[in-house]
């Protein structure tokens, strides 16, 4: 008797901490879901090399049209807007360093906005079946493009080394305006990606986004060509002021950064984010229902 005493008194023990233990995960107040972003980082790291891996998963050169891509699109820029429309460069950078200098940006903004917009209908069998911060899926996703700028990066650093072009002291805001490309990008990919859940034609709609936008923002020209009056009004575009300001760091200061524009540029950042948590927060717990 004494023995199942024990017994009994330790499972019942085992029964206390497991109340304690287990919650319902949906219900929790939000600033439990705050916490949880740290709690389940190692899914969030998970799931980012997945995505790496699967990126170039079976393709015929691999990680290579990482660095084809930004070539071709390079060349495509410098002979429309540099040799036919003689468009000017920024003071005497060189006109394929200045394209791609602004590249950098744009690709990093459009990988990131294309891989979240789509990455939870991607993972609908995990988000249908297992409670997570689903804010970790877009999130992880965008580490893709995170790599894809590192590799692009290295080629711009080989462009600039071959045309004799050295940055300055400039170079130490680079890291400042790489956060400030995935805060721009991370804004509006949260808010369609919720978007995409509930309605799929946002998917025909993202290419289309990125493409238009790509000639809109100043990656192919320089945006000192834009007139003075259209200025500030440009720089509702919230990418703007990001490839001017990674100009600015990489190219000597040669390219003009607009202060008043980069002041808005920010708010209109900042902005997109509070929209884009704000809805994907709202809609999340309607994603397992939906997807």
């Amino acid at each position: 008797m004494a023995g199942l005493t024990v017994a009994m008194t330790k499972k019942d023990q085992a029964h206390r901490t497991l109340e304690r233990v287990l919650v319902l995960e949906a219900g929790r107040a939000e600033r439990h879901y705050w916490r949880d972003l740290w709690s389940y980082r190692e899914l969030f790291a998970i799931l980012a090399w997945r995505d790496i891996a699967i990126r170039y998963k079976q393709t015929v050169i691999g990680i290579a049209w990482a660095v084809v891509r930004p070539l071709l699109t390079m060349l495509i820029f410098t002979v429309i807007f540099g040799r036919l429309a003689h468009l000017p460069s920024d003071g005497a950078v060189p006109y394929p360093v200045m394209v791609f200098a602004g590249m950098l940006p744009w690709m990093l903004f459009s990988t990131v906005l294309s891989e979240a917009s789509n990455s939870l209908v991607s993972n609908a069998n995990l988000i249908s079946k297992v409670y997570f911060p689903r804010l970790i899926v877009p999130c992880a996703s965008s580490v893709v493009a995170l790599v894809e700028f590192a590799i692009t990066f290295i080629l711009l650093v080989l462009m600039m080394l071959w045309f004799g072009v050295l940055p300055d002291f400039r170079i130490v805001f680079l890291p400042l305006f790489i956060a400030l490309a995935v805060l721009a990008s991370l804004g509006p990919a949260l808010y369609i990606t919720a978007l995409n859940v509930k309605y799929r034609d946002f998917r025909f709609i993202i290419p289309f986004i990125v493409q238009f936008g790509m000639y809109v923002s100043p990656v192919g020209f320089s945006s000192a060509v834009i007139p003075e009056k259209w200025r500030l009004l440009y720089r509702l575009n919230p990418v703007v002021g990001v490839i001017d300001g990674f100009r600015w760091c990489l190219l000597r200061g040669q390219s003009e950064l607009y202060m008043p524009g980069l002041y808005l540029n920010l708010v209109v950042i900042a902005t997109f984010l509070w929209l884009g948590v704000s809805y994907f927060r709202k809609t999340e717990r309607t994603f397992a229902d939906l997807i």
